[in-house]
């Protein structure tokens, strides 16, 4: 029996038999994620009104019933149940569907019969299996642009689930609290905080289990994060119990956490990493520990400040873009000094922080004075700098007894002396003549420091000379929190030679790949389009590399899939940076995001009907933020040729920022927005020639605001613009939406479809769309007839190919003013006749096609009559009468500037020449046949104009190139009519058309 499976958490994945299973349209994907969730019988009305809610009911059921047919034949015809009026998933066994799995473990956990208050390792195993299979919402990223009623039930299934697995979080951390396991519970309590902001108990979980394990300041912070989040959301203070909470905390007298007990750990530990039995047979990246790789030059950088500049007092700043390693980079540094003996201090400055006078100062001194617990470094300071230092650690007055109370702050001096008493301590505790290695101060993301700390800091960082000690700092760019009373002081040490501001870069791809080595190397099989597809997710962001590697090692995505969500560390690192944006900065994020990765700034201003003041004041909130970044005065050529002046473009600073802020922009605004955008791009573009360089955006913006008429027309506009530049998997791309989306031509369209799968070598495909566009024709089509003939032609299939090729020249004597495109029919059939021997019939056609041609003074059919009767005076030996056709009808294909005309009148005197032992002439006229036929995208001819110029090379004593021709064509003769099931012998031996 075959085995379905269904993974609705995340982007939806749907596989049969272990194997990905691919449907032509996301309403495929839709309904069947709809008929497995609801389990039931439904009416083919009910779904039709469901997925096609803008379509009358003779039409929505059209539609539904060629889905039903497309996901009928993906899943083997097995898995449906099909009738007339109604449709359900068969209930059978072999079926696995995630939610349903996590649902099924929840209800066996709240019926699992224990003693309350006492934690089951057993319930509590498949509790953890049930939050680990929720890897993402339900149904992440998937949406119907054209179906508001299945978006909302998506929505509200997507809220239900996210509530019982808020449930299920709840759970797990009270549980893990009665066990004693602490960090644990941290981290399904900081999921469950993930979900909502607002959520009180999740805040008061963490404040109690930060303080529990000894991390007091992070539990304050937390509650201040707490206060902040309800203050802007509601606009409410938090509860008395929290606010309690916060003060047993603050004053220390919060009560003992539970004992720890061993063995549920164990269990616990096991089962938080557990997958559902149904699935335990996926492989999974083991666990890495990434190598820092990318930024060699800046390690050596920092291992060369620290030995040959701090011992005299030196500063160190990393500046960068969130994300970009300066932690790491710094964390590194800080194992290295205080692997040399040093003396080193880490502290981090929190967002929920900046209004904290001296916050992440006092929070740093109180982390060095329990590190020197053991030491007497008070007693090297004198007690008047002590007592500036009580102002803001009081306990140092237990310390020495003869530390005097400070002095109050009104008196002269009084900063200087409290800054002055601060370094004092500092120093004393960070630096000891007797050992080797300079002191390490590192301060963490002073981008959120109040400003106070950052005038400290700028006080230190003038008072650093000859003091072993190095000041390592690091913060995002284009922060303009940092003040000015900071930035001088630093600035002055840059100019002094004290100091150094380095910048870590994005990695290329080539670094990468390196990382990817580094995990292929410990026996990880990964596909081969893995490393490209994680630069390009990832932009080569470091943060963005590692939460995508770790999302890899818990199964969270697959290396397989084709689409990955986004890692939860990344959405929500980019969630922060979008909270402190301003509304109508907002509004133009969102509309920068319908527009695009990149825009302009008129463009921008006119689509979000904001003023020219307001779009330039949001822009600057925007660029300094670092969430936009301005690109310059750039060539119109660049993106959008709305004018004739240069334009100021702008560009997203990653663009999973632009997803995120796209998919929190509702349907209805979208569609608005989409609208917009894609009629200025009409206006502006009007009257100028080049519209088809955008067509494609245009077309795509109106499909994506449901205007599925005009999205069908500049489709087709995009894809005669990409035919014109022979791009021909484009232009199909384009042909094929055009066509999905209801283009009036459909035949004409399809024709065109089979002739670009023609260039393309997919025989098969090509023909089948012949046959469709035949069916969808009022009247019979000759020229269909003939380009069929020619595709078997091509297949060697002879006696096809004449049938079709008499059955359009039958069609076409029977119109009037057919002549030209009889000449051509003649001629085809001629090259079809000589293949197949029929030598007399061969050159009656083509000197039909000649007198016709003659008669209406076509110059194509006359190029094509020429070219045929040199190849026929070619085969006879005729040499002179072959010279003379061939270079006549080079020389009217050249007229035409018909690329394949040239081509195959250049091979086929190629041809003639070899006969005459003129190798070099005939191979300069392949070289050139082969370019035209490259630039035309015509594989076929391309590989058998490989192995001609193979043999010519041979018969050179060019062996080299010669094995090196043959072998691009044998590559290219394997990829050409690969769907007709068994290779086709005749199409290896093509020479001459």
């Amino acid at each position: 029996m075959s085995r379905l499976t269904l993974s609705l958490f995340g982007p939806p994945l749907i596989e049969l038999d272990g194997s990905p299973v691919t449907t032509d349209t996301r309403k495929a994907v839709a309904l069947l994620a709809y008929l497995a969730m609801t389990r039931q019988t439904h009416s083919r009305d009910t779904l039709a009104a469901l997925l096609w809610p803008e379509y009358d009911q003779p039409h929505a059921r059209a539609t539904l019933r060629r889905t039903l047919s497309s996901l009928h034949k993906a899943l083997a015809g097995a898995w449906l149940q099909i009738d007339r009026e109604t449709i359900r998933l068969k209930q059978q066994d072999g079926f696995w569907l995630d939610v349903e799995a996590f649902r099924s473990l929840l209800t066996d956990y709240h019926t699992h019969q224990h003693q309350a208050g006492e934690p089951c390792a057993n319930c509590l195993a498949g509790l953890n299996r049930a939050v680990t299979l929720y890897c993402d919402s339900f149904m992440a990223g998937f949406s119907l642009s054209d179906s508001a009623p299945f978006d909302d039930w998506q929505f509200y299934q997507a809220d239900s689930l996210r509530r019982e697995l808020a449930g299920a979080l709840e759970q797990l951390v009270l549980a893990y609290i009665a066990s004693g396991e602490i960090g644990l519970a941290i981290t399904q309590a900081r999921r469950l905080l993930s979900l909502d902001r607002l959520h009180e108990p999740a805040h008061r979980y963490l404040m109690q289990l930060y303080a529990w394990s000894g991390q007091r300041s992070t539990a304050i912070q937390q509650y201040q994060e707490c206060v902040k989040a309800l203050d802007e959301e509601l606009g409410v203070t938090p509860l008395e119990a929290t606010i309690q909470l916060y003060e047993a905390i603050k004053e220390n007298r919060l009560s003992p956490p539970p004992e720890r007990r061993q063995p549920f750990s164990q269990n616990a530990a096991t089962a938080s990493h557990a997958l559902p039995l149904e699935r335990s047979d996926e492989p999974h990246l083991a666990s890495f520990d990434y190598p820092l790789v990318g930024r060699e030059n800046e390690w050596a950088e920092l291992l060369s400040i620290y030995a040959e500049k701090a011992p005299s007092g030196y500063i160190v700043a990393l500046e960068g873009e969130a994300g970009i390693g300066k932690t790491r980079l710094a964390e590194d540094l800080v194992a290295e000094a205080k692997a040399r003996g040093a003396r080193t201090v880490s502290v981090r400055c929190y967002e929920g922080e900046v209004d904290l006078a001296y916050g992440p100062i006092a929070a740093g001194l109180r982390v060095a004075i329990n590190q020197q617990q053991d030491s007497h470094w008070h007693n090297q300071l004198a007690s008047h700098w002590l007592s500036e230092a009580t102002r803001l650690l009081p306990e140092l007055a237990q310390q020495r007894p003869d530390v005097p109370s400070p002095q109050p702050l009104a008196s002269p001096g009084a900063q200087s002396r409290f800054f002055e008493g601060l370094r004092q301590v500092w120093l004393a505790l960070c630096t000891d003549t007797r050992l080797s290695a300079p002191g390490l101060l590192f301060f963490d993301d002073i981008h959120w420091a109040d400003a106070a700390s950052l005038e400290f800091l700028g006080y230190l960082i003038r008072r650093l000379d000859e003091k072993p000690l190095c000041l390592l700092l690091t913060w995002r760019n284009n922060q303009q929190t940092i003040s000015q009373r900071f930035q001088r002081p630093l600035a002055e040490a840059q100019q002094s030679g004290k100091a150094q501001l380095l910048t870590p870069a994005r990695l290329d791809q080539p670094t990468v790949e390196r990382l990817v080595r580094h995990i292929a190397a410990s026996g990880v099989d990964l596909p081969p389009h893995f490393t490209s597809q994680l630069y390009q997710e990832t932009e080569g962001v470091p943060l963005f590399l590692t939460e995508y590697l770790t999302a890899l090692t818990t199964g969270a995505i697959k290396a397989e899939d084709t689409e990955w969500s986004l890692p939860g560390g990344v959405r929500n690192l980019l969630n922060s940076r979008l909270e402190a944006v301003g509304e109508t900065s907002r509004q133009l994020l969102g509309t920068a995001a319908t527009i695009g990765r990149s825009f302009d700034f008129d463009i921008l201003c006119e689509i979000s009907g904001r003023s020219e003041e307001e779009t330039v004041n949001g822009l600057e909130e925007l660029i300094s933020m670092g969430l936009v970044k301005e690109m310059g005065n750039l060539p119109t050529s660049y993106h959008y040729p709305l004018s004739n002046e240069p334009t100021l473009i702008y560009d997203f600073c990653h663009e999973k920022m632009r997803s995120l802020v796209y998919d929190g922009i509702t349907l209805a605004r979208r569609r608005l927005l989409h609208r917009r955008t894609a009629e200025t791009l009409v206006a502006r573009m009007r009257g100028q020639r080049e519209l088809g360089i955008l067509a494609g955006q245009i077309a795509l913006h109106y499909q994506a605001a449901n205007q599925r008429a005009l999205a069908a027309t500049y489709f087709c506009q995009a894809g005669e613009y990409a035919r014109s530049l022979y791009r021909h998997t484009e232009a199909l791309a384009h042909f094929h939406t055009a066509l999905a989306l209801g283009h009036p031509t459909s035949s004409e369209l399809l024709e065109t479809i089979a002739d670009l799968y023609t260039f393309l070598g997919e025989y098969e495909t090509a023909l089948k769309s012949y046959r469709a566009a035949k069916a969808l024709s009022a009247t019979p089509r000759a020229i269909l007839e003939q380009k069929q003939g020619k595709i078997y032609e091509r297949r060697g299939n002879w006696q096809l190919a004449e049938e079709h090729f008499a059955l359009a020249l039958h069609l076409l004597q029977t119109q009037a003013g057919s002549e030209e495109e009889q000449a051509r029919v003649c001629a085809d059939w001629s090259l079809s006749a000589h293949h197949h021997g029929h030598i007399q019939q061969a050159h009656d056609l083509a000197q039909q096609a000649l007198d016709l041609a003659e008669q209406t003074n076509d110059t194509h059919a006359l190029a094509q009559a020429h070219n045929m009767l040199g190849v026929l005076a070619n085969s006879q030996g005729e040499m002179t009468t072959a010279y003379f056709h061939l270079e006549r009808s080079l020389a009217l294909a050249e007229n035409l500037q018909d690329a394949s005309i040239q081509a195959a009148a250049l091979n086929n005197l190629a041809l003639a020449y070899r006969a005459s032992g003129e190798v070099v002439r005939a191979i300069a006229l392949t070289e050139t046949a082969l370019a035209l036929c490259r630039s035309q995208g015509d594989r076929h001819r391309e590989a058998a104009l490989h192995s001609n110029l193979a043999d010519l090379l041979h018969e050179a004593e060019r062996t080299d190139e010669a094995m090196s021709q043959l072998k691009l064509a044998a590559r290219i003769y394997t990829e050409i009519d690969g769907e007709a099931g068994a290779m086709q012998p005749e199409i290896w031996k093509l020479v001459e058309w």
